[in-house]
């Protein structure tokens, strides 16, 4: 066993502190990855918080892990010492059914293993990216091209393959109007990937606060969904809105903002159910879906479009004595438009 340095909370409103981790002996396909940034996702907040349900405490959040493979097993044929690499949400999967075999391992029918706060194949909890190095199966890994910076290209592993994944899935490009709804961690990747696909891009956010910051970002138009006017001037307007928020909205007046056979796809996690009214959504022949990270191809087909087209995320980074206090300032909307954590900290 490998014992790192790492940061944990005790239970749900503990703090963070300083601690020690054991990270398993690497097997025959396991890569050991030295974390040089792990980037502070909402989840992260949720789960600390006990907000999602139970959590296993002690718990070392992050999956939103950059750095560099420092050692491999024996059989690994995908990575040598010295690659760039990255972890994103999940760890394993059963690798047998249906979505595992189409490259799905997000929709495991049995349930993907979660980077942080799952039981792993060994039987014990899994822990995160808030450490100095973590061991992964090479099949669960990626590979960070060099033209993205390590401590941008960390949140690309859970915001950017967040957005990518429905942007593609859904067709973003040329010929297409797309909204994004909410200019925060996710949203502003989903600007910046939105246009780089060729699509007509538009934020809808509550109020006009980040619009410089959104049409820098790539936007073609901003809308403030505060003012009462919006949705009758948007009305039928979109192919394709992706919301990233996670408190409940009119269901039925975001349906209309959607063309013919328009979709209204939700990747954040709201936590009361989704209220929808019948009407809007058969209207116009509209869908209402969702979609969660993406799989492992797909995660690394995001990297390379990110590298080719210069998308990293916009940062604050944050040493590890930080941590509770970049929560709160998550939950206040005080950052833009995601933290990281210099693991280089760690130890102190």
């Amino acid at each position: 066993m490998l014992t790192v340095n790492a940061r944990s909370t005790s239970g749900t409103g503990a703090p963070f502190v300083a601690t020690t981790i054991e990270r398993r002996d690497l097997g025959p396909h396991d890569v050991l990855i030295d974390i040089a940034y792990a980037g502070i996702c909402h989840s992260d907040i949720h789960t600390a918080r006990g907000e999602w349900g139970d959590t296993h405490f002690p718990l070392v959040p992050g999956h939103e892990i950059a750095g560099v493979v420092s050692a491999v097993g024996s059989e690994v044929t995908r990575f040598a010492v010295g690659d760039r690499a990255g972890v994103g949400c999940m760890v394993d999967s059963c690798r047998e059914c249906g979505p595992c075999l189409a490259g799905e391992e997000q929709y495991c029918l049995t349930g993907n293993i979660g980077t942080y706060d799952a039981i792993g194949r060994d039987g014990r909890p899994t822990d995160g990216g808030y450490s100095e190095k973590i061991v992964v199966d090479e099949a669960y890994t990626l590979r960070i091209p060099e033209g993205l910076d390590l401590d941008v290209a960390a949140p690309l592993l859970c915001a950017g393959i967040t957005l990518y994944s429905p942007l593609r899935h859904w067709g973003a490009g040329p010929g297409k109007d797309v909204a994004i709804v909410g200019l925060g961690g996710l949203g502003h990747m989903g600007v910046r990937i939105a246009k780089a696909m060729g699509a007509e891009v538009t934020v809808l956010s509550q109020s006009l606060k980040k619009q410089e910051d959104g049409l820098r970002l790539g936007a073609d138009h901003y809308h403030a969904t505060g003012d009462p006017d919006t949705f009758q001037a948007l009305a039928g307007r979109f192919d394709l809105i992706v919301s990233t928020i996670s408190a409940s909205v009119d269901m039925g007046a975001y349906l209309g903002l959607l063309k013919l056979d328009g979709a209204l796809v939700n990747v954040g996690l709201p936590e009361e159910p989704l209220s929808v009214p019948a009407f809007p959504l058969l209207e116009g022949r509209r869908s209402l879906a969702g979609s969660m990270i993406g799989g492992i191809r797909e995660t690394q087909e995001m990297l390379d479009f990110c590298a080719e087209h210069g998308l990293g995320a916009e940062i604050e980074v944050i040493s590890a004595d930080q941590i509770d206090e970049a929560y709160d300032r998550v939950v206040a909307s005080d950052v833009r438009y995601r933290f990281v954590i210099d693991i280089a900290t760690m130890a102190g």
